[in-house]
């Protein structure tokens, strides 16, 4: 703890748990977009590898308590019924971690934002966009898009979320699949920036700190979420869906220019 206050003052580490409050807060509601709460909220006063290593931990633990909500038996029927998606997105996500320096984030920015922004305007405005049952092509489509895009830039959310709003998926079962799916990346993500230097000494106890305040606000939202029903959920979801996508072509246009 004294070697994270080395790096930044007190007040700041007061503003960044409040920000891991709210992003917990949103994913206890929809399930997904934590990492997008942190790394914009603590971008705004922190260095981007602080925010970065903030984001780790709590994305880590959130998503093994939301994985297992339902007992270890039902985690485990999700990464079989999602099995194409996931054995295609690790071997996706190991690749695009390689291809950091190859390919402009500007590029994947757009490519995922577009169409994850498209898709939520058209649900939002009552144009259905449906999947029946789980084609292995589509799957692994899918699950390739989103873990190249989570190797390339840490964000694979939208693109996960995408295919459960078109499957039609009931919202207890697509919190624990998001649970599980955003799990297994977070894994895959700690364990690939102990290797790259953003986690260490200093950032590690940032990160660790920042647990609580997400596991609270976090906490928080599923209470709310246990009180909403499916319309409502489904609704949530796509506007935060709406606010990703945006975010995602925000972040591709200031890259840009």
């Amino acid at each position: 703890m004294i070697q994270m206050f080395e790096l930044f003052p007190v007040y700041q580490f007061g503003l960044a748990a409040i920000v891991a409050v709210f992003a917990g807060v949103v994913k206890g509601v929809v399930g997904f977009a934590m990492p997008m709460v942190l790394i914009s909220g603590l971008g705004f006063f922190l260095a981007p590898e602080m925010a970065l290593a903030g984001l780790i931990f709590p994305t880590l633990v959130t998503n093994v308590m939301q994985s297992l909500r339902e007992g270890p038996r039902a985690a485990w029927q999700s990464v079989k019924s999602f099995k194409v998606f996931l054995g295609v997105g690790l071997i996706a996500l190991l690749i695009g971690a390689q291809m950091v320096r190859i390919l402009p984030t500007w590029m994947m920015l757009s490519v995922i934002g577009i169409p994850i922004t498209l898709f939520a305007i058209l649900q939002l405005r009552g144009i259905e966009i449906k999947v029946s049952g789980q084609p292995h092509r589509i799957a692994a489509g899918v699950g390739a898009v989103a873990g190249f895009m989570g190797g390339l830039s840490g964000i694979w959310g939208p693109p996960t979320v995408a295919y459960l709003s078109a499957l039609g998926t009931d919202k207890n079962d697509r919190m624990r699949i998001q649970g599980v799916i955003y799990g297994l990346g977070a894994i895959a993500l700690t364990i690939a920036h102990f290797g790259s230097g953003v986690l260490r000494a200093q950032t590690v106890s940032f990160s660790l700190a920042m647990v609580p305040p997400a596991v609270l606000g976090m906490w928080i939202g599923t209470r709310i979420f246990d009180r909403i029903d499916q319309r409502v959920f489904h609704r949530a979801t796509l506007i935060v869906l709406l606010v990703a996508g945006l975010n995602l072509i925000r972040r591709a246009v200031m890259l840009v220019s």
